[in-house]
């Protein structure tokens, strides 16, 4: 085979595949419908086979184009592996980081942070996405991202973790409910209650019942959400009861309602907040000094 595969065109393919479409994955590529197009044409010309089955409502990908899709992921995040050797081989926090960071987690920690790490390492260059974990664990996966702060556990083949802190749940209840005004509370208590949960795909929702030690059918669920925002305005207007992390509390999430919030009166009813990286990855001694700057900057508010 006298001409190779370029990285752009594998990089192509990869898009391809994950959104099925040729014009969402150019907008994802942020290249022209064409261009993505007659790109993947050139990689079928350049392997000498069909990757792609096209028709006028999907694509498809061949037998031989769904391995090549595979191959070319791994290839591609170990290209990316080696960007991040030559960015660990100088001092930490000198290069770039591609940080992704779950909306539960991002409003309350990313102000105080981002003002932190500019003030003392001013050479990073720090990009940030915000969406739900899965999502952001695809990413590190494919070589998107370099690192997450999410809830734990959260499960993902070929990743480290590192546990930062514990961040526990309060009850966010009107002041004349049966649950604001009992004199100790516990998660037995929340049997039956009306309870408001953000919509599935968020970890939050599953945290928040694995600590209470419930089930779904454990409680009732008159509305979802997007949003911890939209869920505290819901409680405030008297619609059920729901369970918020302190770093939303202590960011005052609450503040300008009536709220009531309660913490449990037993021992770990909360979350573990952590950074995830692939485990393959050089800059595992940077990422963990990541994780120290995060609590010395969560220590100080």
């Amino acid at each position: 085979m006298s001409r190779q595969p370029t990285l752009k065109q594998l990089k192509y393919l990869c898009a391809l595949a994950q959104h099925q479409h040729f014009g969402n994955a150019a907008k994802a590529c942020h290249v022209s419908q064409s261009t993505l197009s007659a790109s993947i044409v050139e990689l079928e010309d350049v392997l000498s086979i069909s990757l792609v089955e096209r028709n006028n409502r999907t694509v498809l990908l061949t037998a031989v184009g769904q391995e090549v899709v595979e191959r070319a992921k791994a290839i591609l995040t170990d290209v990316d592996d080696v960007v991040s050797l030559c960015e660990a081989s100088r001092e930490p926090f000198q290069g770039t980081i591609r940080l992704g960071v779950i909306p539960t987690i991002a409003p309350f920690i990313l102000p105080s942070f981002l003002t932190s790490l500019r003030a003392q390492h001013p050479d990073c260059k720090l990009f940030v996405r915000e969406d739900l974990s899965q999502a952001l664990v695809d990413a590190l996966q494919v070589g998107d991202l370099d690192v997450l702060l999410l809830a734990l556990p959260f499960p993902a083949e070929h990743t480290d973790t590192l546990s930062l802190f514990e961040d526990p749940f309060y009850l966010a209840a009107m002041p004349n409910t049966r649950l604001a005004m009992s004199s100790k509370l516990s998660t037995k208590d929340l049997q039956g209650a009306e309870m408001l949960l953000l919509e599935e795909g968020h970890c939050l929702r599953d945290h928040a019942l694995e600590a209470c030690k419930l089930r779904e059918k454990d409680v009732t669920v008159p509305y979802q959400a997007t949003s911890l925002t939209t869920i505290v305005q819901m409680v405030a207007n008297g619609i059920g009861t729901t369970l918020l992390p302190k770093m939303a509390t202590d960011a005052g999430i609450a503040e300008g309602t009536d709220l009531v919030l309660r913490p449990f009166d037993e021992p770990d009813v909360g979350r573990q907040i952590g950074l995830m990286w692939r485990k393959k990855t050089p800059r595992k001694h940077e990422f963990g000094l990541l994780g120290a700057f995060i609590q010395e900057c969560l220590e100080g508010i």
